[in-house]
């Protein structure tokens, strides 16, 4: 059973780190953001293109769902937010460690939930602060694990088709 369990911990413990190192930037960010700003308040870091805006995301990425009213929201949003992790997780045990790209990617995506899950059983909201524009277009407020999780979710993307065009080969 030890031996099991160090052969597939071992392996991922850089993912692990990979992981850690998100959640842990997501969360300093996001509390100099709260320390450093009001609710609402906002900087302009590259004029008419890019901002720091203190917001409270109640809904799921890039604000879906904050509309909508029910106590039951928050506690529904942290469940779905804990099975995301708990498929990460299942996802990247069952798979080879040898598969780096793969790994990282997942490990970025545990990283950013596990960051916005905190924040949501913590607060009941997601802390959200960087705000891009492009002309006219404001593109919905996000974090480092909104970032995070995208980035995991591009490389995961790019891994399959990888191993599609691998297959077919």
């Amino acid at each position: 059973m030890k031996s099991r369990l160090r052969n597939t911990l071992l392996p991922r413990l850089p993912y692990l780190g990979l992981a850690g190192f998100v959640l842990l930037l997501d969360q300093i960010s996001k509390s100099l953001i709260q320390k450093s700003f009001n609710l609402g308040q906002s900087v302009s870091v590259v004029e008419g293109f890019f901002e720091l805006i203190y917001v409270r995301n109640t809904g799921v990425a890039f604000g879906v769902f904050s509309s909508v009213a029910s106590p039951a929201k928050s506690a529904l949003l942290s469940t779905f937010a804990a099975v995301a992790v708990v498929v990460v997780v299942v996802y990247s045990v069952r798979s080879s460690a040898g598969h780096h790209f793969l790994q990282a990617a997942l490990a970025l995506i545990l990283g950013g939930a596990l960051g916005n899950l905190y924040d949501r059983i913590a607060h009941g909201y997601v802390i959200d602060f960087l705000n891009f524009h492009f002309g006219s277009y404001d593109w919905p407020t996000f974090n480092v694990a909104d970032t995070a999780i995208t980035l995991g979710v591009m490389f995961l993307a790019a891994e399959i088709i990888r191993d599609e065009i691998r297959d077919r080969a």
